[in-house]
C-alpha cells in the first residue's frame, strides 16, 4: 500500500464494475447495456453540437435538458437535477440527503455501490434482508432510520415494488429522506414520480444509460421537490459545477424529445426479456420475475459460477456475484435475438456436458 495514501483511501473497498473485455465475436450480457442504439435524433444533435462552440464552457444548469425532462415527467424544471450519470447523482444524494445522524437503510441484496458510497461519505448504515424469494418487503423498514434508499426495480434481482407499496413506505417514513433509484423502471416498473408532489421527502433518480441507450454519454438525473433539488445543487456546485458537456446535453435533450423511439425500444427489450425467460425456463432455470432489462436466474442442477465460466469459454459474458445469498444466480442482460440464440446454444452445450 502506497505510503502517500490517505486513511480514507486505505480503508475503501471500491465498487467493481462489470467487465468490459475486448474479445472477438463476444456476446456481452454482463453490464445491462441496451442492445439497440440511441435515438437517431440524439445522434444528429450530438453531431451538430460537435462544433467550434466546444471551446466554451457548457451551460452549468443544463437548462434545455432539464426543461425537456420536466415536460416528459410532468414536473417543473426546478424539480429536475442532472449529473454525470446516475451514479454521480446518487453520490450527491448520499452527501446532501442521506447522511443523517441515524442510520441509512437499504436492502442486503441490491446495487453494490450503495455500501461503497456509505463508507466513502462516512454514513452509518444498516442492511434490511430481502425475504426468501428475494423480494423487498416494505414492512421490514418499520424501524428507526435516518434515511432510506431502495432500487426499484431492485438490482440485481429485477423484482419491482408497486407504486402503492412505495407510497406506503413514504407515508410510514414521512419525516426522513427516501431515495428511489429507478435505473430500470422503464422496462415494466411503476415510477414513483407521480408521488413527488404529495411527498416532499421523496427523491427519484433515473438514468439515460439503459432505456435510452446512452451509457457512453453518462447522463443521469433526479426528480423531487425543489428543496431536495437545491440540496443536490449545493453539493454539485461544491464539487463540479459543469458536470455535463455540451455534446451530452444536446444528445440527452434530443433523446428525451424522441418519445416514440424510446417507447418502441423499451417494448423490444421487454419482448426480448420474455422470450429469453421462456428459453431459460425450458433449460431448467428458475427465473425471478423481472421488470428490468435483465433477468436473475439460477439452474436447478448446476452452480452459477460454473455456468458463468462455461459461458465465458464460449465468448458469452454474464454477471455472477459471489455473495452467499445469490451465488447460485446469474444476472443476464437482455440482448438482441441473435445474442439470445447464442446464449441458449452455449447453455445447451454446458448443461449437456
Amino acid at each position: 500500500m502506497n505510503p502517500f495514501w490517505s486513511q480514507l483511501a486505505r480503508e475503501l473497498s471500491p465498487y467493481v464494475p462489470g467487465e468490459q473485455p475486448r474479445m472477438e465475436n463476444l456476446v456481452k450480457l454482463n453490464t445491462n447495456e441496451s442492445p439497440f442504439g440511441p435515438s437517431p435524433l440524439a445522434l444528429a444533435a450530438m453531431r451538430e453540437a460537435a462544433a467550434d462552440t466546444l471551446r466554451l464552457y457548457p451551460d452549468p444548469e443544463a437548462t434545455e435538458l432539464r426543461e425537456a425532462l420536466a415536460v416528459h415527467h410532468g414536473v417543473r424544471p426546478e424539480q429536475v437535477f442532472v449529473g454525470n450519470g446516475s451514479d454521480e447523482v446518487l453520490a450527491h444524494a448520499f452527501a446532501a440527503l442521506l447522511k443523517q445522524p441515524k442510520k441509512l437503510l437499504f436492502p442486503d441484496v441490491t446495487y453494490s455501490f450503495y455500501p461503497v458510497w456509505a463508507r466513502l461519505f462516512g454514513l452509518a448504515f444498516e442492511t434490511v434482508e430481502l425475504d426468501g424469494g428475494l423480494h423487498i418487503r416494505v414492512e421490514d423498514y418499520r424501524r428507526e432510520a435516518g434515511a432510506i434508499l431502495i432500487a426499484n426495480p431492485n438490482a440485481p434481482t429485477g423484482i419491482a415494488l408497486s407504486r402503492a407499496e412505495i407510497a406506503r413506505l413514504l407515508e410510514e417514513h414521512s419525516d426522513i429522506p427516501v431515495v428511489i433509484d429507478e435505473a430500470y423502471v422503464d422496462f415494466g416498473g411503476e415510477s414513483a414520480v407521480p408521488l413527488i408532489d404529495d411527498h416532499p421527502n421523496l427523491l427519484v433518480v433515473q438514468t439515460m444509460s439503459k432505456s435510452r441507450a446512452l451509457a457512453g454519454l453518462r447522463v443521469g438525473y433526479a426528480l423531487g421537490g425543489a428543496g431536495l433539488i437545491e440540496a443536490l445543487r449545493r453539493v454539485k456546485d461544491s464539487f463540479n459545477s459543469y458536470p455535463l458537456g455540451q455534446i451530452a446535453q444536446a444528445g440527452a435533450a434530443a433523446s428525451v424529445r424522441d418519445d416514440g423511439y424510446f417507447r418502441a425500444n423499451c417494448a423490444r427489450v421487454i419482448a426480448g426479456r420474455e422470450a429469453m425467460t421462456q428459453e431459460l425456463t425450458g433449460l431448467g432455470f428458475e427465473v425471478l420475475p423481472s421488470s428490468a432489462n435483465f433477468v436473475f436466474a439460477r439452474h436447478k442442477a448446476q452452480g452459477g459460477a460454473e455456468i458463468a465460466a462455461g459461458l465465458r469459454e464460449r465468448t458469452v459474458l454474464v454477471r455472477h456475484f459471489s455473495a452467499a445469498r445469490i451465488a447460485a444466480y446469474l444476472r443476464i442482460t437482455v440482448g438482441t435475438e441473435d445474442d439470445t440464440r447464442r446464449l441458449i446454444s452455449a447453455l445447451v452445450e454446458i448443461l449437456g456436458d
